[in-house]
């Protein structure tokens, strides 16, 4: 990406003000005049709103990242901003920074686990989730272009051994672990060395650890078993009890079982789970419309309090708040603490709290797993649809399902659960996608289920097929 000599302000195409972020493609939606344009806009937000005026602002490892941010800082600069740049990290690290430094707001530049064209903006003020309307609050600002004006500062700070120290804090393993992590080239690359010196205790086995905005290994998202093979081969090579995977800016997490089997974000969760348990009494624990009936049927079992709700991490973030939820998630592995953490998705720290749960059984990861009752289910699915269109496809399904056997549940797209099992379809608020899973007792009623989504797909003008056997 070429730096241009003089930043200007620019309107937003209207497919870059996502519903949870800011993310398009580099050069062709995303510019760094984009990055600066944000940094005027949120950083007349935060001098409204606050005497400090200070943010702090991090990237992760793409090629455009550096750009970008050096556009945001110069525009959060002349809005009189005091910048606190902690450089290259994955977007814990920068959650984390806004705590420890105590900023008004905190910015990442980073494109999450889309392919290595694409960037984009997750934005935090005051400890809040900035999305939905808020963000689209930005080109509102830009329209009227009266802007707060001043001089700000800039400075950069290390915060990788304050960081590392603090996801460390209360971990403890009680027996040796052989651990398989798949960092992905992901910004994660970056702290990893902080994090594992201080892990004696466990047997480190690590691929793709070089931060490289190319991903040259595989794309860095562990929601897509193809994406997960280069572990599960390592985790067999070696006898690991556990493989970790990370998303390219460390906010997700993948798991391989002992036995080289994917355990999906809703599985693990149930071990997180059970010790929360333990902890609280009849806690509200947060998933996303897109998990397992298992889970939280499980969930209630062991006396917690288990609540359907949209995906998304920001939506869900903001209702642990309310609900002063001690742990939640989604299906895309994004999983929040708040208990003895801050409440925001730090995979890192998922980690930390399942190895310590792990370390404490005498059981394998396989074997625990297979204390849960066990159902057949497809991945999550996406299928490529127009942007325009993808919300409209899902009210017609909707439509034409109102008069199904079974319970209907509209939170977030269309979910049907009956006596063969549940099944969803949802419009995506990140990508021009529709989002499908299908979960059965058995590989019939799977298949029953996976035919009525593609019925209903095709019945839209989506002739797309499950590739899932």
């Amino acid at each position: 990406m070429a730096l241009e000599n003089k930043f200007y302000l620019e309107k937003f195409k209207p497919e870059v003000l996502r519903e949870y972020d800011i993310r398009g493609i580099v050069n062709q939606d995303l510019t760094i005049n984009t990055a600066y344009t944000i940094g005027r806009t949120f950083g007349h937000i935060v001098c409204t709103q606050f005497k400090e005026k200070t943010i702090v602002v991090g990237y992760d490892g793409r090629l455009s990242s550096p750009d970008l941010h050096q556009g945001l800082c110069k525009g959060l600069i002349e809005c009189g901003i005091a910048v606190k740049s902690i450089g290259v990290c994955p977007t814990p690290m920068l959650y984390f920074a806004h705590y420890h430094l105590s900023t008004n707001a905190a910015i990442m530049v980073t494109g999450s686990h889309n392919p290595s064209q694409y960037n984009g903006f997750k934005l935090v003020l005051n400890k809040k989730s900035f999305f939905a309307e808020n963000i689209q609050l930005l080109q509102t600002l830009v329209d009227e272009n009266d802007l707060s004006q001043g001089q700000g500062t800039f400075e950069k700070i290390n915060l990788k051994e304050d960081y590392s120290n603090r996801n460390l804090q209360n971990i403890t393993f009680a027996k040796k672990l052989k651990v398989a992590w798949d960092i992905g080239n992901g910004s994660v690359g970056s702290i990893f060395n902080f994090i594992k010196s201080k892990m004696n205790s466990i047997d480190h086995i690590i691929i793709n650890e070089e931060v490289d905005g190319t991903f040259p290994n595989h794309h860095p998202d562990p929601t897509v078993p193809e994406n997960m093979i280069q572990l599960i081969k390592t985790v067999k090579e070696n006898n690991c009890d556990i493989g970790l995977a990370f998303d390219g800016d460390g906010d997700r997490l993948g798991v391989i079982d002992d036995l080289g089997n994917i355990i999906w974000a809703d599985q693990y969760m149930l071990l997180l789970v059970k010790e929360i348990s333990f902890i609280y009494s009849n806690p509200k624990i947060i998933m996303d419309v897109k998990c397992s009936k298992v889970f939280f049927d499980q969930a209630k079992k062991m006396n917690c309090d288990p609540i359907m709700y949209q995906t998304g991490h920001s939506p869900i973030k903001e209702k642990m708040k309310e609900l002063q939820s001690p742990l939640s998630g989604e299906m895309s592995g994004h999983i929040c603490y708040a208990d003895d953490f801050y409440g925001y998705d730090d995979a890192i720290y998922v980690a930390l709290r399942l190895l310590r749960i792990l370390a404490k059984e005498s059981e394998s990861l396989s074997t625990l797993m297979k204390n849960f009752p066990q159902t057949i289910a497809t991945p999550e699915t996406r299928f490529d649809v127009d942007e325009e269109r993808k919300f409209s496809i899902v009210n017609e399904i909707k439509n034409r399902l109102q008069n199904i056997e079974g319970e209907i549940i509209d939170i977030d797209g269309v979910r049907v659960q009956n006596n063969l099992g549940w099944f969803l379809i949802r419009a995506s608020n990140t990508q021009n996608q529709l989002t499908c899973r299908a979960e059965a007792l058995n590989k019939k009623d799977l298949k029953t289920l996976i035919n009525l989504i593609e019925d209903q797909l095709m019945l839209s003008g989506v002739n797309e097929k499950f590739n899932y056997e």
